[in-house]
């Protein structure tokens, strides 16, 4: 079906593709769940690990400029390579992750929420609720400097300020081999990123928790706690405290002792590497690794929806030799939902909202009902009505229900 009258979105839409099973899937959920209804002005980058080497990685640079410029952004799962993947796409170099290059020239914090089905009971029980995590988006891991140290010598930091005297500092006396690694953060990102963290729990009514290892790390992980205490202090406690809302600070490996005993129905803060660990580990727990939103925010006002996962490289070998795969496309599905009711929130076309949650809704009563993908019937409550089926099976089932709520 194609509706008489295609509903039209606005303004453009940053489109950044990708790469292996995700790239094929990307592709057919476009042909299939968007196109047919949707009038919309893409402006396409092809971030495929062949084409960002050809373009020594300028493709990632430009995508990123063009989600600032146009304010909202989906984009497909990419692969980061290391020393295989060089080998195996003759590379000329171990590029960077996209969404470290993307995410370091936008900044921000990206939120990452699990897709809740009825029939899908979270591995631990008593997680009734959604937890969010809040993952600062800059520097740490994914900014470094590293350096292979191939004998005995002096490891420094060194800073030199632009009037003042250099700034020294001993790292290690190496006797032998090793290696070393620098790490930075700016107080304009870390502030940027506590305010985005408490104005997303005051706007979804979430207790904020922050964690980090401030015991070990005594002016690094000690910065990121005192920004966020002065800007809740400042900006933020009235306003929970009206709301009922609550603000708390712990360590890291505490957090995730207590994390384990919650309800959910909170934001979780985290570092950018912390982050990354932590919101597999939950989309793990609620289900599988696809049933996770993501989205990076910007303070530069602008958003990049995505998918939370990597490129399902296996069930890519497969389709390459002709077999057919029941791949779980719902986190790709959600990265264009959410970033079509950005665009639409933003643009005051509220037909393109209404789109947005009849295809997120299609999509997870398709799964309530019993059709689903193999991640998700091994876990789901036992039902007569269960039956996986192939990916392209699942979108068709999703489609019926879309048309008829478009219908």
């Amino acid at each position: 079906m194609v509706l008489n009258k295609k509903i039209e979105v606005k303004s453009t839409l940053v489109e950044l593709d990708g790469d292996e099973m995700t790239r094929i899937l990307w592709s057919m959920i476009k042909e299939e769940l968007l196109l047919p209804y949707l009038k919309m002005d893409l402006d396409y980058y092809d971030l495929h690990i062949k084409h960002r080497n050809e373009t020594d990685d300028q493709v990632t640079v430009e995508a990123a400029r063009a989600v600032q410029k146009f304010g909202v952004g989906v984009k497909c799962a990419t692969i980061t390579p290391n020393a295989a993947r060089v080998e195996e796409f003759d590379l000329k170099q171990e590029w960077k992750s996209p969404n470290g290059t993307i995410r370091g020239l936008l900044d921000g914090t990206v939120f990452r929420a699990p897709i809740m089905v009825k029939n899908v009971t979270p591995a631990v029980r008593n997680w009734t609720k959604p937890i969010y995590i809040g993952r600062h988006a800059y520097g740490d891991v994914y900014r470094n400097s590293e350096l292979r140290v191939n004998g005995p010598g002096k490891a420094e930091i060194v800073f030199t300020p632009i009037d003042g005297a250099t700034v020294r500092q001993t790292i290690h006396e190496f006797q032998g081999p090793g290696i070393l690694q620098g790490i930075h953060n700016t107080d304009a990102s870390i502030k940027s990123f506590a305010k985005a963290c408490f104005t997303f729990g005051h706007d979804r009514k979430l207790d904020v928790w922050f964690s980090t290892k401030d015991t070990i790390s005594k002016t690094y992980d000690v910065r990121f706690k005192e920004i966020f205490a002065e800007e809740y202090e400042s900006n933020w406690k009235a306003k929970f405290n009206n709301q009922g809302l609550s603000y708390f600070y712990t360590l890291i490996d505490d957090a995730v002792a207590r994390i384990m005993k919650s309800e959910g129905g909170l934001l979780w803060a985290c570092k950018n590497y912390d982050g990354d660990v932590m919101s597999d580990m939950l989309a793990s727990s609620y289900g599988s690794l696809a049933m996770m939103t993501s989205v990076l925010v910007s303070p530069r006002g602008c958003y990049m929806y995505e998918a939370a996962h990597g490129t399902v490289q296996r069930h890519y070998y497969k389709y390459l030799e002709g077999t057919k795969t029941s791949t779980n496309p719902m986190a790709l599905i959600f990265a264009w939902s959410t970033g079509l009711r950005k665009r639409g929130e933003l643009d005051q076309t509220p037909d393109v909202v209404t789109f947005a949650t009849a295809l997120e809704q299609s999509a997870m009563e398709t799964i309530e009902n019993g059709v689903m993908t193999g991640d998700l019937i091994k876990i789901a409550t036992p039902d007569e009505r269960n039956r996986q089926v192939y990916t392209e099976d699942f979108l068709q089932a999703i489609k019926m229900r879309l048309v008829s709520k478009l219908g």
